[in-house]
């Protein structure tokens, strides 16, 4: 299996870097192959921009996904975005490894989405959910957060991580096509032992080497609805 994990922490010494590292040496010893994208170490640029084009197809108003599409014919996408859309293709998983940023992803992990994830190949038209550019592909998520385990849920004083990480787990990777794992999460880890912490790696690699069994979540495909994409009244 081909892996990318696409890494967002500023610092080397993290435990989310930690993370890093033990999923590179994990999955290289069960034999995968492994190619890394260390945002913070890379300089990579967040923000989307005509810049991102060596020529526009429309130079007098920037439509961005557009200009992606015409992109992609032409061959005119940035070399950065160009590198990492081949290593994004080249990927049968595509893990994402950051700390939770005020209940959302870091922000030079959201600009690797904007620019990465280009219309054209990953998604566009009717290409998305189960018919989308990336499937046959698939994505986990792990991240790491200051916030207790109790502190998140129904009832409780942050709501479900779920509803956090909805626009990336649903309306970003399972959107593209890939079929989504159930995320990695540690909690609590700024303020921790480090016994706690060494549990967590523990927990970590045991779901690496178990990848093949974990079940997908849920979402939605495109023979659920009709060619308006209006909710089918019964199944197929």
């Amino acid at each position: 299996m081909n892996v990318l994990i696409v890494h967002a922490h500023p610092e080397p010494q993290s435990f989310t870097t930690a993370l890093r590292d033990l999923a590179v040496e994990t999955l290289q010893g069960l034999g995968h192959q492994v190619q890394q994208s260390d945002l913070y170490a890379m300089n990579w640029n967040p923000v989307a921009s005509a810049a991102d084009f060596t020529e526009r197809a429309n130079p007098e108003y920037l439509v961005y996904a557009l200009e992606q599409r015409e992109g992609v014919k032409s061959d005119r996408l940035a070399a950065d975005i160009r590198g990492e859309l081949d290593k994004l293709l080249w990927a049968d998983l595509l893990i994402l490894n950051f700390p939770l940023y005020w209940f959302s992803v870091p922000a030079i992990l959201k600009g690797w989405i904007d620019r990465v994830l280009v219309s054209g190949i990953c998604y566009g038209g009717k290409r998305f959910y189960d018919q989308g550019g990336l499937a046959g592909k698939k994505a986990l998520v792990s991240l790491t957060l200051g916030g207790r385990e109790h502190m998140f849920g129904e009832g409780a004083i942050h709501g479900p991580l779920e509803d956090m990480l909805r626009p990336l787990l649903r309306g970003t990777l399972a959107y593209v096509g890939l079929e989504v794992l159930p995320p990695f999460v540690a909690w609590h880890v700024p303020y921790i032992s480090d016994a706690a912490r060494g549990d967590f790696l523990r927990a970590y690699q045991a779901r690496l080497q178990g990848l093949e069994q974990d079940a997908a979540l849920e979402f939605p495909r495109l023979e659920q609805f009709d060619e308006r994409l209006y909710p089918r009244t019964h199944p197929l």
